[in-house]
């Protein structure tokens, strides 16, 4: 019995020592967590969906879960080849249009009106609280780092996932990055992390801040969740909303398919671009990831021009083939007449010029076997 005791005790010791470190991040406190307690979103301790959202569907619990995924056998989760990319210096002035460039998964770079705008940039190359483990880049995928990019005017950060806000990413960048726009409460972790506070701006769903006199971002729901430790739902989850002269522009984080795409759709729309999650889904979570089909009714939904997916393509966060929810979001855009483009890592993208339509993930090596 004193052995248990002592292996139970030494257990708890280690899990509590693993968790103190920096990448965990750090809870809301103080006058940030008593405007959190005011939010419409806020309710038993924890920010709530609009809808109700249980963690699992399907059947699926966190045991059943967590032993497909590690123990399953499912084929293809990632490629066997290096993918192919484009490397671009991104420090070379970009077009007088809205230039994209994608560096895989959710992470990306808005160049428009004179503004760098980096959104959820995950460079360490592993979604984790640290360096030696966690789910790792593709070959080929990680070709971006943040010393790669240029000067920041604006980071956002969607909310605090370890695939969306990486601990060394911000390590590296957060001196060169001239403003922070995220979820209320995410700037605790910032901060910890040691962001200047005057440069963090957390909204919560519909408050807006202005960048300029012509360039604003309003917070706007997402069904998702949040917390990078045992705790869920202490900061909040959102999409944003991106206006500025002549364009306008949806920037997703992650979601499930719900009402507010329609809402946002009707209140904001027509967008000329929104940039959707496609990816790492599962029957087991399906309400707070889309399938692909969804992903392509959410567009509709926003009353969207155009399409881009993201999520996808750096890292297998899920159970299904690397490329397949590319292909079943295409047959869904087709049957909805809904223009998507399908840039590979580091292609550029200017909106309403170069749209790129590849089908790059079925010309690479792999296919030709």
């Amino acid at each position: 019995m004193i052995a248990l005791f002592l292996i139970i005790g030494i257990s708890a010791l280690i899990v509590f020592l693993f968790m103190q470190q920096a990448s965990f991040g750090k809870s809301p406190s103080g006058a940030r967590l008593e405007r959190i307690k005011k939010s419409p979103q806020y309710n038993d301790g924890a920010f709530q969906n609009q809808s109700p959202t249980p963690t699992f569907t399907g059947g699926g619990t966190f045991l059943s879960v967590m032993s497909d995924f590690i123990f399953g056998k499912h084929e293809r989760k990632s490629p066997d080849y290096n993918l192919p990319s484009v490397v671009r210096d991104l420090t070379l002035k970009p077009s007088l249009k809205p230039e994209i460039t994608w560096f895989g998964h959710s992470s990306y770079l808005l160049q428009i009106n004179g503004l760098n705008i980096l959104v959820d940039p995950v460079f360490s190359g592993r979604t984790s609280p640290v360096s030696y483990a966690g789910t790792k880049a593709f070959n080929g995928a990680d070709v971006y780092k943040a010393e790669n990019m240029p000067a920041i005017d604006v980071m956002v950060i969607t909310h605090d996932h370890y695939d969306h806000l990486d601990y060394e990413t911000i390590k590296k960048l957060k001196d060169k990055v001239g403003l922070f726009v995220t979820s209320l409460g995410v700037g605790a972790h910032l901060e910890y992390w040691g962001v200047q506070k005057d440069k963090i701006r957390e909204l919560d769903w519909w408050e807006s801040t202005s960048i300029n006199a012509e360039t604003q971002f309003t917070a706007a729901p997402a069904r998702h969740f949040s917390g990078r430790g045992f705790i869920r739902n202490k900061t909040l989850w959102s999409s944003f909303i991106f206006k500025t002269s002549g364009y306008s522009i949806y920037l997703g984080g992650d979601s499930g398919y719900d009402k507010h795409f329609t809402k946002i759709g009707e209140n904001y729309g027509p967008f000329d671009l929104a940039i959707l999650e496609d990816g790492q889904y599962n029957a087991f979570w399906a309400n707070i990831h889309m399938m692909p089909e969804e992903t392509a009714m959410a567009a509709r939904d926003l009353k969207a021009k155009v399409l881009l997916p993201v999520h996808w393509g750096k890292f297998a966060l899920a159970t299904h083939t690397w490329d397949e929810s590319i292909g079943r979001v295409l047959k869904k855009a087709k049957e909805l007449d809904l223009k998507v483009i399908t840039p590979l890592i580091g292609e550029q993208v200017i909106l309403d010029s170069i749209m790129p339509e590849s089908h790059w993930w079925a010309t690479a090596p792999e296919a030709d076997q």
